[in-house]
């Protein structure tokens, strides 16, 4: 049936479009027209704001699963299901480290998931083992392993959708970085202790970008500006940042802005098993994590991912930014991730074309309802 989304902003990469109807078939963006054809059916908008479905490429959970401990097709299907009801219409279901046999099972969970159509998933995001274990954060891996071979090509092994693997690039040689990244995989930096010269080395080497800029990587010191230092001067990668108010101070979010700009930012979550739901507390490799004040920790304290969903994430990194212009949100919250996984036109913003995935917000960018493939979550 052909749909017509009616009476709202329609948020486009070149402005705000009013006076025009979205036309959507099948599951995608037909045109945006000024006359809506006899027999379709009608949404009214109510004049508010119709962005591009959220995408968010960091997520460890939601809906109280843990892709870690249920790398399966369903474990897949609730924590998707769990965020679209939030905005997030395509993600990137995060594993973070663990062996090689658990890595396996999520790449075929989600070749499974991604040839049986569940909605959302769009790929896999494998963060470690491959970390400075300086930088860990709230990673416990048995042990962090050299990237080998073997390990190349299990990383390197999904069917269907976009790998995205971070990585240290102190805890593993260029010419690693240079295999993956010929296999098609998106490296991203990240729980590192490097100093700035070997992040360019790695970027020279096709690495693409930073995985929660600030968290677990080297600071900006005076003399040694680390991997944050390289990140906030160079324009070439994409930087992730997590705006939850708990895991970035809002002043360093504003510098972070100030010095990158919104086209190669991306809001992401780090979301855990109690975004999306009611739960207080998990269990992550043997240690119990519990959600304290909106922030997930660990028994020492440590950050682990956190709770919030990308309504929230976004609402406040627009406050934290001083954004008001939706266009600039839209990039920040959908179409820069849509960029960086090589699939803009695809996904990520409203154009004929493009999937019809969309969420419904008001000025302020309160969330209102969420559509995905033109259906209401």
């Amino acid at each position: 049936m052909l749909t017509a989304f009616t009476n709202g902003r329609i948020v486009t990469p070149n402005g705000v479009v009013t006076g025009k109807a979205v036309l959507c078939e099948n599951g995608a963006i037909t045109q945006l027209a000024t006359v809506i054809p006899v027999g379709a059916k009608q949404i009214d908008l109510g004049g508010g704001l119709l962005l591009p479905g959220y995408l968010d490429v960091q997520v460890n959970g939601g809906g109280g699963v843990l892709f870690n401990t249920e790398p399966t097709r369903e474990g897949l299907q609730a924590i998707a299901g769990a965020h679209a009801k939030f905005g997030t219409t395509g993600l990137m279901p995060t594993v973070i480290s663990t062996d090689l046999a658990t890595i396996e099972k999520a790449i075929i969970a989600v070749d499974e998931a991604m040839a049986t159509g569940v909605p959302g998933i769009l790929g896999i995001h494998i963060e470690g083992p491959y970390l400075s274990p300086k930088r860990r954060g709230i990673h416990n891996p048995k042990e962090f392993p050299t990237l080998d071979e073997h390990a190349i090509a299990v990383l390197s092994s999904l069917k269907r959708g976009k790998t995205m693997v971070t990585l240290a690039p102190d805890a593993v040689p260029v010419n690693a970085i240079k295999k993956l990244v010929t296999t098609g995989v998106i490296v991203c930096l990240g729980h590192s202790d490097a100093d700035y010269d070997t992040v360019m080395e790695a970027l020279k080497a096709g690495a693409r970008g930073f995985t929660h800029l600030f968290n677990a990587m080297s600071p900006l010191q005076t003399r040694a500006p680390g991997v944050v230092g390289a990140a906030l001067d160079d324009r070439t990668a994409w930087c992730g940042i997590i705006t939850d108010g708990n895991h970035v101070h809002p002043v360093t979010l504003r510098v972070a802005y100030a010095c990158r700009g919104a086209d190669k930012l991306m809001l992401v979550t780090d979301a855990m098993p109690p975004a999306a739901s009611d739960l207080m507390s998990f269990e992550l490799q043997g240690r119990t994590i519990r959600v304290e004040n909106g922030v997930c920790v660990g028994p020492d304290g440590t950050l682990a991912g956190a709770a919030a969903d990308m309504a929230a994430v976004v609402k406040r990194g627009a406050e934290y930014f001083g954004v008001r212009d939706p266009v600039i949100v839209a990039k920040l919250s959908s179409g820069n991730a849509a960029d960086f996984l090589g699939m803009m036109g695809q996904i990520g913003v409203i154009a004929p074309g493009a999937r019809a995935d969309f969420v419904l917000v008001d000025d302020k960018f309160n969330l209102h309802r969420t559509f995905t493939g033109a259906a209401a979550s």
